[in-house]
């Protein structure tokens, strides 16, 4: 997957935005201020961190070799996915998606209802 496809699926949630502030290099995807995934833009292969559910993070790695700790990330809460072809587009959208509603739903209800549905 390039970046560019990432990029639209990532800013194609609900009051998703991109923001830069870590460097140049790190792309942060935030919805509401909060962040659901972080890109490495100069990884070959691109590599995605993504938030995932504790009891589900060990089973994908354990799955997956292209799906292992979350690097610099709480290991427990996080992924990182490394697009080197071996996932299915559609199994990605799907970790990217769970990774949205993760921090949706770790949200205020008010702040989830100023979101509007998922």
């Amino acid at each position: 997957m390039k970046y560019a496809e990432l990029e639209k699926i990532l800013l194609g949630f609900n009051h998703s935005s991109l923001d830069f502030p870590f460097d140049d290099k790190t792309a942060v995807f935030k919805v509401a201020k909060k962040m659901f995934a972080l890109v490495g833009l100069e990884g070959n292969p691109l590599r995605i961190n993504l938030k995932c559910d504790p009891a589900d993070a060990p089973i994908l790695r354990s799955q997956f070799s292209a799906i292992i700790p979350g690097y610099h990330m709480n290991k427990d809460h996080w992924n990182t996915v490394i697009l080197d072809g071996s996932l299915a587009p559609e199994f990605i959208k799907n970790l990217i998606e769970d990774s949205y509603v993760l921090v949706v739903k770790s949200m205020s209800i008010k702040e989830q209802k100023r979101l509007g549905p998922l």
